[in-house]
């Protein structure tokens, strides 16, 4: 009996994955990518070292991680989640660690790691690939197969059609599933960075600090990380504001203001007792020299200059107003965010195919059968920390199992 035949258009993560596992199923599949090789995202993945997954181990809290789909992955993450993911790649020879954060990379701190994997697995499993091959377009033949025209005009046949062409970047990178009936949301940009064109914010570029943004009016709020750069902010808890605001800062056209303090462990009568103390204990230094942890010197000096307290002002002699100021100035700054810029290039799209248009047991097409989704085509985006790639291997798992 003829092995059933399957075409996978897009040879990313999570076309990867389901064409190694519809091929350890009995398979005869094929990869088509239309650049020069596969995998180039996880090859870029987390500064090169490749945020595989994440420890969160419970179904529904790892739901929670995705501003879209996180509902429609319930079921799946019932099947194949970051548990099965780590065995998945130690029954073949790589060794996952975690570090403090949740985040899980392998221990080679290597992305290659991850990619040879992946081609090893695929080339064991028998599955072909082609590179350098544009699809066309597809349609569904009277037979029930369906029918592959390249842009070199070359046709292929197949069984089963597998959609893994990635985030929908652009409306036109859809066409494929609405060709099939399918709608498509459109895309707006997700995990993004926020240029803000305040000088003296620019100058602290690299300074690292955990603080707490806010985005009022938006009911947008994170704290973590962040990361001051010289066009604006970035690092995880901005990159997490970015992707559950997606559509509204979209909306926006990414100008609103910003609210940032810097010292969230810290309240203002907190900080007010605490300058009450200093005009005690250290009375005679200047307040630009002397910061509250865990602030910078560089950060603190910033602020309290923006907080207009000159650099001459003692603890002993600040007045009461300009203590208000500075604290204000600690615990709520305003920032106007006058546009946004990419996360280096791992560029997250939320939009894409519309879940209730596909079927979260098989993956199966619910306008065309035989046809199936994988990873970010579909409307499903994650936050940073490795959820995108976990929704990759779910989703690739499970249309693999359903080819």
């Amino acid at each position: 009996m003829q092995a059933r035949s399957v075409i996978v258009i897009g040879g990313g993560a999570a076309g990867f994955f389901a064409a190694i596992t519809a091929a350890e199923r009995g398979a005869a599949v094929l990869i088509l990518e239309k650049g020069p090789r596969c995998l180039d995202k996880v090859r870029i993945s987390g500064g090169g070292r490749c945020n595989v997954t994440h420890a969160c181990f419970d179904p529904r809290e790892l739901a929670t991680r995705y501003p879209r789909g996180g509902q429609a992955l319930l079921g799946p993450f019932q099947k194949f989640a970051p548990r099965d993911t780590i065995a998945w790649f130690a029954a073949r020879g790589v060794t996952l660690k975690t570090e403090p954060d949740g985040r899980m990379f392998p221990v080679t701190d290597d992305s290659a790691t991850i990619v040879d994997c992946l081609q090893s697995a695929a080339q064991a499993a028998g599955v072909q690939c082609r590179l350098n091959a544009a699809v066309e377009s597809s349609v569904r033949t009277a037979e029930g197969c369906f029918e592959v025209t390249l842009s070199s005009g070359e046709k292929l046949v197949c069984d089963r059609l597998l959609l893994a062409t990635g985030g929908c970047r652009a409306a036109a990178a859809g066409r494929l599933a609405a060709s099939f009936g399918h709608t498509v949301e459109p895309p707006v940009p997700s995990l993004f960075t926020l240029q803000i064109e305040a000088p003296w914010l620019r100058e602290l570029s690299g300074v690292a600090v955990t603080a707490e943004v806010t985005a009022p009016g938006q009911k947008l709020r994170e704290r973590g990380p962040v990361l001051i750069t010289h066009w604006g902010l970035s690092g995880p808890a901005v990159l997490r504001l970015s992707a559950w605001g997606a559509r509204r800062l979209h909306e926006l056209d990414y100008r609103f203001p910003l609210h940032v303090n810097w010292l969230p462990d810290w309240s203002a009568e907190k900080l007010a007792a605490e300058f009450q103390q200093r005009r005690t204990t250290a009375g005679a230094k200047c307040v630009v020299n002397l910061p509250v942890a865990p602030l910078t010197a560089r950060l603190w000096e910033q602020l309290v200059q923006v907080a207009g307290l000159t650099r001459e002002v003692r603890w002993s002699a600040l007045p009461r107003p300009q203590a208000q100021a500075l604290i204000r100035q600690l615990t709520n700054t305003e920032l106007s965010v006058t546009g946004k810029s990419l996360n280096k290039d791992e560029f997250v799209t939320c939009g894409g195919v519309k879940l209730g248009e596909v079927n979260f047991k098989t993956m199966e097409s619910r306008c065309c059968s035989g046809l199936f989704f994988a990873g970010e085509l579909l409307d499903i985006d994650g936050i940073t920390g490795g959820f995108n790639f976990q929704a990759a291997w779910t989703t690739g798992w499970l249309a693999g199992q359903g080819c």
